[in-house]
């Protein structure tokens, strides 16, 4: 079932996106950034595992970051990750964004929920924040992609 995180199921997320992170499929992330942006949140809960997450970052006036998707690997093709992401989209548009950007190294899957690619200085410079603090800054090498919602 899909529902907002709680703050009990934060070191879950946790292991989930950084066994992604393990293998360079995802950037890691501490315990401490996901209890300050729970509210962001989206979980797919089964029988009390969390099997997937998505986060929705507000950035600007009109646009969010869909962020953090993570389904676990033995749950694949199976809509868990379509299913998180569509409803972290409607999180934003429920606040009244327009628009939603990500930058991914599985461009195929939000291709597939309606994401194109753009290029990543069409971005505004706030989006940046949180890639400073990231091990391949400047040099990133994830695909900035976008959708209106």
């Amino acid at each position: 079932m899909i529902r907002k995180a709680v703050m009990s199921d934060a070191k879950n997320i946790q292991t989930l996106i950084n066994s992604f992170a393990k293998t360079g499929l995802m950037l890691p992330v501490s315990i401490n950034e996901i209890y300050e942006k729970i509210l962001e949140f989206t979980v797919w809960d089964e029988d009390g595992q969390i099997l997937g997450c998505c986060a929705m970052h507000p950035t600007w006036e009109n646009l969010a970051e869909i962020r953090s998707v993570a389904v676990d690997s033995t749950c694949f093709k199976k809509g868990i990750g379509t299913a998180v992401v569509e409803s972290a989209m409607q999180m934003a548009r429920d606040v009244g964004i327009t628009d939603a950007f990500l930058l991914t190294y599985q461009p195929g899957f939000f291709a597939k929920l309606g994401f194109s690619e753009i290029e990543k200085e069409f971005l505004p410079k706030k989006i940046w924040s949180d890639c400073l603090k990231c091990a391949k800054f400047p040099d990133c090498d994830e695909i900035a992609m976008k959708r209106t919602l």
